[in-house]
């Protein structure tokens, strides 16, 4: 068991040091804040062209300031060369700091799995707002192709996933929720517009799986065809079989923008 946990973590560390190497560390400034933030470019990248663009939003657990965290779940699927060979994009990974919050909802972790509740009425988190501006900044700068931007997220990512959507209904191609949760009131706003490929764990103790379901729910019934699916023996670390998953990035890039 000790043999099994030692390899386990070796190999965590081992994907983030690729992740790390691949991943330019870089800051975003705004209004007098800033938001750190990892980005891959393309292998043989050309400032000539234009590219799809993927924004990826960590979970609660790697929030911070090390401008590095933010890679532990998830950098390495992109980082591989064989993917960077099969899908070229820009990859960004923004790091929220540790007393922030993507989605504007308030979390009750008294209670397992935690309590939550959205407000779409509010002005959005300033670092989900900047992760906005950020992705602006580089289609200003026609670095990217505006039919092929894409967002995923997992956990506190996955809430943040949803919001920007919502926020932000014309703007994404695909989306990526993992363990995540939204409010289902503001569904009809997007759900026509953004496919979306809803993933939870079935034993998930942290964020309950319900909420999944409920927004795939909400989706179908707003006219959306969401892909959902739910692993039957995971628990919050439901990103572990999703990351695996042999279409992971073909589902995304298989979609375009119409808007």
């Amino acid at each position: 068991m000790k043999t099994q946990f030692t390899l386990v973590i070796t190999l965590l560390y081992s994907a983030l040091i690729l992740a790390q190497e691949s991943f330019e560390p870089a800051v975003y400034h705004s209004a007098g804040d800033s938001l750190q933030y990892r980005i891959q470019y393309p292998l043989n990248y050309d400032e000539t062209k234009e590219y799809p663009l993927i924004l990826f939003l960590h979970g609660a657990g790697e929030r911070g300031s090390d401008n590095t965290s933010q890679l532990t779940h998830g950098a390495n699927v992109f980082a591989t060369t064989g993917n960077r060979n099969a899908f070229p994009a820009i990859v960004i990974f923004p790091q929220c700091p540790a007393d922030s919050y993507w989605a504007n909802v308030d979390v009750d972790r008294t209670k397992s799995p935690v309590g939550i509740t959205f407000h779409p009425e509010k002005k959005p988190a300033p670092h989900l707002k900047m992760a906005v501006e950020l992705v602006d900044s580089f289609i200003k700068e026609r670095k990217v192709d505006t039919s092929r931007i894409y967002v995923g997220g997992l956990s506190m990512g996955g809430m943040g996933t949803y919001e920007i959507v919502q926020r932000n209904p014309k703007k994404f191609a695909a989306a990526i929720a993992i363990c995540g949760a939204g409010s289902i009131d503001e569904v009809k706003k997007y759900a026509t517009q953004t496919p979306f490929w809803v993933i939870h764990g079935a034993d998930d103790n942290v964020v309950d799986p319900v909420y999944s379901l409920q927004m795939a729910q909400a989706l179908l019934k707003a006219g959306a065809k969401p892909r959902v699916t739910v692993y039957e023996h995971a628990n919050h670390n439901s990103w572990d079989s999703a990351f695996a998953e042999p279409d992971f990035l073909q589902w995304l890039f298989s979609h375009t923008n119409q808007n």
